[in-house]
This record gives C-alpha cells, structure tokens and sequence, in this order.
C-alpha cells in the first residue's frame, strides 16, 4: 500500500487516478476496487475521501474544468496586444489567444474530453430516475464553467477597455455553448483544421456583442 499522504494530497492522488481509469474505461468501469489498485491504497481509504461514486464523479468533474481552464489562462497570460488595435479589435484578438489556447490541451486529451460530456450525461440520466443529489453533478459542472467564463470574458473586457453590450452572463452561456458543440463535433471528426476555423467564427461573434465605451465629455 502507498505510503501516508496529508489528506488533501491523497484526495488530489485518487482524483488523478480515477481520472486515468474513467477517462479511458468509462465511469462505468470507475468502482472502488480498480481505483484502490491503481493508487496503491485500501478500499477503506477511497471509502474514507469518497462516500460514493456521485461525490467522486462530482470532483471529477470540476477537476477537468479547472485544469482546462488553467491551460486558457497560462495562454491569456502569455498575450501581449499587437500595436494598432484598441477596443473591440484588441478584445476580438485577446479572446482569440485565450480560447485557442485552450486547443492544445483538448487536442492532448480526448479521453477527458469525452469523460466530461459523460459525466454530464450520467448526471442526466440519474435526475431522470429521481437521483436528485446525483443529477446536481451537471448543474455543478455547468456552475463552475459559467463562473470561470464569466471571469474571463469580464477580464478581457477590462484589459482592452470596452463594455459588453449584453450581460457577461449571457455572453459567457453562448460562448461555452459554442465551445461545447465544437468540442463534441471534434470529438467525433477529428478535424482540427474546421474546429480552428469555427472557433475563430465563434471569436467574431463575441467580440460583436461588445461595444467600445462611451467618450467622456
């Protein structure tokens, strides 16, 4: 058995592990003993961090948000704005380094791609048995998509000074709905190409829902 880690150090362990085997068996696949096995620790030790698959599933899921969102974010920060664009024009440019930095990391891991749209949809299916608790995994997911997108959008607005003309909660709804269709669309052809191309459409949409402040008088 592994040795005695700090509590929160063992969670992020069998988090990482569960990762690896649902990513690539399936959550069906994810039950208590293969996930003992592969983080060299007892069931009662998985037991103890997880009470049950939902909770497990739950963490799985904001653990994929957040480590893509990271990659977004290691992109934004990398960006310096080319000379000559203001306003819309240097927002259109910013979103676009954000978001297509986002595509190595889909690229890399298809597998946890996939798993993120099938956590989703067990989530789904468990709140149309009547699994109340275990069908809030999805709105959860979606709770933390739209808080870190609305983070986003609101500090690329701030960094090139405009003001978006519709509010940043809807804003951040259409463009993870976007991103999500092209995600699945890529998942199923594997053009990267096409997925660029729309993602730099996606771009442009946004950008058009913002709108240049006002000049003071």
């Amino acid at each position: 058995m592994g040795k005695k880690l700090p509590a929160d150090q063992r969670r992020r362990q069998l988090i990482e592990a569960a990762l690896t085997i649902a990513a690539e068996q399936g959550i069906a696949a994810l039950t208590v003993r293969p996930l003992a096995a592969a983080a060299g620790v007892s069931m009662g030790v998985v037991h103890y961090h997880f009470t049950d698959k939902d909770t497990l599933l739950t963490h799985l899921g904001q653990t994929q948000i957040l480590q893509v969102n990271e990659g977004m974010r290691a992109a934004f920060g990398q960006y310096t704005e080319p000379g000559g664009l203001s306003g819309t024009a240097a927002l259109e440019d910013l979103l676009r380094a954000g978001i297509r930095g986002l595509w190595p990391i889909i690229e890399a891991t298809p597998h946890r791609q996939l798993l993120t749209f099938e956590i989703t949809a067990h989530a789904l299916r468990q709140r149309s048995a009547g699994n109340v608790a275990a069908g809030a995994i999805a709105q959860q997911q979606y709770d933390i998509m739209d808080a870190e997108t609305v983070a986003f959008l609101t500090l690329c607005a701030g960094r090139t000074g405009v003001e978006w003309g519709t509010p940043v909660d809807q804003v951040a709804r259409f463009a993870l709905a976007g991103m999500n269709g092209l995600v699945l669309r890529w998942l199923v052809d594997r053009d990267s190409e096409a997925a660029l191309a729309a993602l730099d459409d996606l771009v442009q949409i946004l950008a058009a829902k913002a709108r240049d402040p006002a000049p003071t008088v």
